[in-house]
């Protein structure tokens, strides 16, 4: 069993469960709040574009009960917003260091298969 941590956030009122990797343990407790303050632990400051490519990673998920990694969110984003916004350039230029992860841990997803 995974060890966790308790993530507060919103002036300290609630407190939300993560694992040791500071994904969500219970994703019901994901929100559009909890998203922004998960986001801003990891530097970032969620734009529409974030948002979007959020979205499309919540629908990849609740087709296919998993989140995607790199290869399988490019394509996923290229179905969905166009081949501009559908390049791992794009995906980097907003969550860098490993899109993936970091995307799907904001977006209250477990962390993808196949990321280190």
């Amino acid at each position: 069993m995974s060890e966790t941590k308790i993530y507060r956030y919103l002036n300290d009122d609630k407190t939300i469960p993560l694992d040791a990797e500071g994904y969500l343990v219970n994703r019901e407790e994901w929100s559009a709040e909890v998203a922004k303050s998960l986001a801003a632990e990891e530097d970032i400051a969620l734009t529409p574009e974030h948002w979007e490519l959020i979205q499309v990673l919540r629908d990849f998920y609740t087709k296919y009960e998993m989140a995607p990694a790199m290869r399988a969110w490019v394509k996923a984003v290229k179905q969905h917003l166009g081949e501009e916004k559908g390049k791992s350039i794009y995906l980097m230029s907003l969550f860098p260091g490993s899109p993936a992860k970091r995307a799907a841990k904001i977006a209250g997803l477990p962390k993808p298969t196949n990321c280190l």
